[in-house]
């Protein structure tokens, strides 16, 4: 819902900036790869160690490499099915280092924050798991309530303003993300049971 609303205007911002690392040599899978690498890294270093407003500038900076590999693909026209799935199982990588990295922070401060960021991580890599097994069967598998986009942006905002000490915000972050990632996965999977019934 929120990916083509933030995606186009991002994009136009990125372009000569993508344009520039291609004239250096650059490619799109190396983006790929630094940014995940980078927003992994912080992640899992700054937020268990309780710098959630730190770590959240510095996984953002790192995300929008997500937006810049891909206008350089299509740019250079060297957009492949490897780069798809490069792109795609770094994406779970990134993710997953996120809810990780709040599930360690929570499990030291609050049990039932750390139970929703556990429930955040699994399954929001069964949502896109369910499109990518449904789609190889053949079935269309897409939407949802909380895309990837939706979930990103209310988890790094609720926790960047958790670390500048506003209450309970990042409380509800997780609440709302690990409820609406669940919504979304049985959203996909009645989706599917409806096409093949």
């Amino acid at each position: 819902m929120l990916n083509g609303l933030i995606r186009t205007p991002i994009t136009k911002i990125v372009t000569p900036v993508a344009r520039g690392l291609l004239r250096l040599g650059v490619t799109p899978n190396m983006v790929t790869a630094a940014g995940t690498l980078g927003a992994a890294a912080s992640a899992l270093l700054l937020y268990p160690t309780g710098h959630l407003f730190g770590g959240t500038l510095t996984i953002t900076a790192f995300i929008f490499s997500d937006l810049l590999d891909g206008t350089m693909a299509r740019i250079s026209g060297k957009s492949s099915k490897w780069g798809a799935l490069l792109d795609s199982t770094l994406d779970r990588v990134g993710d997953s280092a996120i809810f990780g990295g709040l599930l360690l922070y929570y499990s030291k401060h609050d049990d039932l924050l750390a139970l929703l960021a556990g429930v955040s991580l699994v399954s929001g890599g069964l949502v896109p798991y369910v499109k990518a097994k449904a789609e190889s069967l053949g079935i269309p598998c897409d939407g949802g309530i909380a895309e990837r986009a939706e979930r990103i942006i209310v988890i790094l905002v609720s926790s960047g303003l958790s670390g500048l000490g506003i209450p309970y915000v990042g409380a509800i972050g997780l609440w709302l993300v690990a409820v609406a990632t669940v919504i979304t996965f049985v959203q996909r999977m009645a989706q599917v049971w409806r096409f093949d019934a």
